[in-house]
């Protein structure tokens, strides 16, 4: 998965305009205009797509964490300048408060199951020897939960919105 897709995504999910998706950069001290927004949110044919960096994607889920769960007192979290799926789903599993039992029923929305020992192992530092790599499909799959979820309304299987995206 691209960034620009995650990015594109979440925005769909929560049906965010273009003023929130600034708020949310906003809120992790970060100032981003509506062309840049646009421009990340296009698709690659697009002649004015713009490829969102690892560390814009960064911010941003910063910012979404920051919007969901209320910003802490203190220094910002630094954005990181290399993300992995693994990264970014656990900033997901942060911004919406999410349990371990909370991820697998959303994966169980896609007809994706995993045991918890297997989730876990993608949340644990990269130098543990029971560390996982979180490939597309598993990152894909939650992501696809997170709209099952939270836009029940929106059917995937003949989704042609889905498929837009």
């Amino acid at each position: 998965m691209t960034n620009n897709d995650i990015m594109r995504r979440i925005r769909y999910i929560f049906d965010f305009n273009d003023s929130k998706m600034m708020a949310i950069f906003g809120l992790a001290n970060h100032k981003v205009t509506r062309e840049q927004i646009s421009d990340w949110l296009k698709k690659e044919d697009n002649p004015a797509y713009q490829n969102c960096s690892d560390t814009q994607l960064a911010i941003f889920l910063n910012g979404l964490i920051n919007d969901k769960r209320g910003k802490k007192e203190g220094p910002q979290p630094t954005p990181e300048k290399k993300l992995t799926n693994n990264i970014v789903f656990r900033k997901l599993k942060i911004a919406f408060n999410l349990k371990d039992e909370d991820i697998l029923e959303i994966l169980q929305l896609t007809d994706l199951r995993i045991s918890k020992h297997e989730l876990s192992a993608f949340f644990r530092r990269a130098d543990h020897k029971h560390y996982r790599i979180c490939k597309d499909q598993i990152l894909r799959n939650f992501i696809k939960g997170l709209q099952l979820k939270y836009r029940p309304d929106m059917q995937l299987h003949t989704g042609v919105k889905w498929r837009q995206m």
